[in-house]
């Protein structure tokens, strides 16, 4: 991806969420002279990852297959005495998917904070990773239980959410208009808990054709030292 196009997706998004009335933490607007002034004070937000986060998956067409995420809360799974949560919020584009993946480690809620309908498709994962084409897939959504065919798309609507467990396969899109979604999960790792059906980049390789507006978490290590 070019910088150039990172840096309209940050914008964008950022309008929208506060079209929500969702309010970022202030380090969403750092510029890279603010970083360039930080120092051991911010390690919890560098070494946790947290902050903006854009990935197309390794695609090149980030409208088709892609996902914009800002991370707000993170512990790190090596540190137990840490926080034992993390939160982001998110944005699903029209018809832009993400792909098929589950995670070995992590629970997570996906909630809709807003928009149009969140599609969620649903598989379990066999024993050796792939999609359990024959099992239904046991699933809560909003604290309601419910046994479902494999393959099952369920409709999340502004307000209501679904809870993944580990194992379980999930791809998700906004059906009919952008969708604001929330995470709230147990600790999240990026960098080796996400199983993908297929093979993708999770992280974009980036074309400096500009400088960035702000930083992206795969940023800190070329931006920031501690």
């Amino acid at each position: 991806m070019k910088r150039s196009e990172i840096n309209q997706i940050i914008l964008l998004s950022a309008e929208f969420i506060a079209s929500h009335g969702f309010i970022l933490p202030p380090f969403a607007d750092w510029s890279l002279e603010d970083w360039s002034q930080k120092g051991s004070e911010v390690r919890e937000i560098v070494e946790n990852s947290l902050g903006w986060d854009i990935t197309d998956f390794g695609s090149g067409d980030f409208k088709t297959t892609g996902l914009f995420l800002f991370t707000l809360r993170n512990g790190r799974p090596d540190r137990p005495q840490g926080k034992p949560y993390a939160e982001k919020i998110m944005i699903s584009l029209l018809n832009q998917v993400t792909p098929m993946h589950f995670h070995w480690h992590k629970s997570e809620d996906i909630i809709n904070r807003g928009g149009g309908k969140l599609a969620v498709k649903l598989y379990c994962a066999t024993k050796d990773e792939n999609l359990d084409l024959l099992n239904e897939v046991q699933v809560f959504m909003d604290g309601v239980f419910y046994r479902l065919e494999p393959g099952t798309i369920v409709y999340l609507n502004p307000g209501e959410s679904i809870t993944l467990r580990p194992y379980l396969y999930h791809s998700f899109w906004a059906a009919d208009q952008p969708v604001l979604l929330g995470e709230v999960s147990s600790v999240n790792d990026d960098t080796s808990d996400n199983r993908f059906l297929e093979p993708v980049g999770r992280f974009p390789d980036i074309v400096e054709d500009e400088n960035p507006v702000h930083l992206l978490v795969g940023d800190y290590a070329r931006y920031y030292q501690i």
